[in-house]
Formats: structure tokens, sequence, C-alpha cells
């Protein structure tokens, strides 16, 4: 498991961000990541300044993790590294991104759902595979059979994660973190409720605590 991966593990959740205005709303949003105790950030290039928020975040907050969703091309993988980005995530698994990410010395968490998905990442000698989307895909059933042909990797679950099954989610041992928007929606952001923003951060702390010592 390399860095990234741990520090994924180590937090438990990993806030998938769409910014439309980063030049306002990336630094405090930020800080109030960091102040829930969650610092890290996924930014998905669904947004057009997603670069500039990548940028933003890395560096003024050297001690988050921040790094690109959505990423659908090599060139958006090109425009997330020179802006910062230390790992890539892709919605589906997409073997020329992986190779070309592996080539060019980043993480990647290919988006996987299907034993053909874990077949093709086992292949590029993957350890951790984002499981998207989680709830509309089988959710935790889900996940728990395809660990069984597929022991070797960690998973982590996004899409129709909440509050309400985070610890669903993290209590299984297959479950290196979670991703998830619902702590970063556009109302919170649009409006500044960096505060609301912080106290999700922490509740989500609190139950991936519980959930991993209970």
């Amino acid at each position: 498991m390399n860095e990234i991966e741990k520090k994924f593990q180590s937090i438990g959740v990993v806030p998938v961000i769409k910014l439309n205005n980063p030049e306002r709303d990336a630094i405090p949003l930020a800080k109030a990541l960091i102040a829930g105790g969650v610092p890290a950030a996924e930014v998905t290039f669904r947004a057009a300044g997603a670069a500039t928020a990548i940028k933003l975040m890395h560096d003024n907050f050297p001690e988050m993790c921040v790094g690109a969703g959505t990423v659908l091309t090599t060139a958006q993988v090109d425009e997330a590294m020179a802006a910062g980005a230390e790992f890539i995530v892709t919605p589906g698994m997409d073997p020329e991104i992986v190779a070309y990410c592996q080539k060019v010395g980043i993480a990647i968490f290919p988006g996987c759902s299907t034993p053909t998905d874990y077949h093709t990442a086992y292949k590029f000698g993957l350890e951790v595979v984002k499981f998207f989307p989680a709830e509309q895909s089988g959710g935790i059933a889900k996940i728990k059979a395809m660990s069984a042909p597929f022991p070797m990797f960690k998973v982590m679950p996004t899409g129709g994660i909440n509050l309400k099954n985070l610890a669903d989610y993290i209590k299984n041992p297959v479950i290196a973190a979670c991703g998830g928007s619902y702590m970063v929606t556009a109302d919170l952001i649009d409006n500044g409720k960096w505060d609301e923003i912080t106290e999700l951060c922490k509740k989500s702390v609190e139950i991936v605590k519980e959930a991993r010592n209970g």
C-alpha cells in the first residue's frame, strides 16, 4: 500500500468536491476540511476550474492530500499533475489511463464495479480500487461478494454514501476509505457554510473511529 493509500485509510473519508468558483471557495473549503479532521480532497474535473482548485489547495495547505476525480483523459492527468494533484480517480476502469498514470508515477484509483473491472485492476498490480457507483451497484453486499475472488484489494466506495450508511461500509475490513459529497454539497459550498462542513467532517471522523474500534 502506497503513502496515499495509507493516508486515505487513516482518515477514513475522502470528500468528493465540485467547485464552480475555486478562486473564492477553494481556500476556505480546505480550511473547513482540515478543521474537521479530514485533510483530503478529490476535486472532480466535472467543473471547469478543477485544476485551479487543486493548485490553490496544494500550494496553501501542504498537509492536505489533494487529487483529481472524474478524470477521463490522459491530458487531464497531465493538467491535474501540473496543478499539484497527488492522485487520480477515474469513474470507470480505463486501461489507457491506468497505464499512463503508472508510467508518469501518480497514484491511480479506477472506478470498478464488476468482476471484469477487478480482474483488469489485478493485472495492473493495483491494491486499492474505487467502487463506483457504490449504492447503485449493490453497496456493501456486493463489495463483500467481490472480495471473495479478489481478496487482494482494498476498496474505496463512492456514490450514495452519507452519515447514515457510512458505518456500514467502514466497519468492513476490506474498506480503505469512503468517498462522499454529503459534507461538501453545492448548497454548503456556494453559501459559504464552512462551519457546517467542518461539523459534518467531525461527525464522519467519529463514525469512522467508532466503526473501526467497535
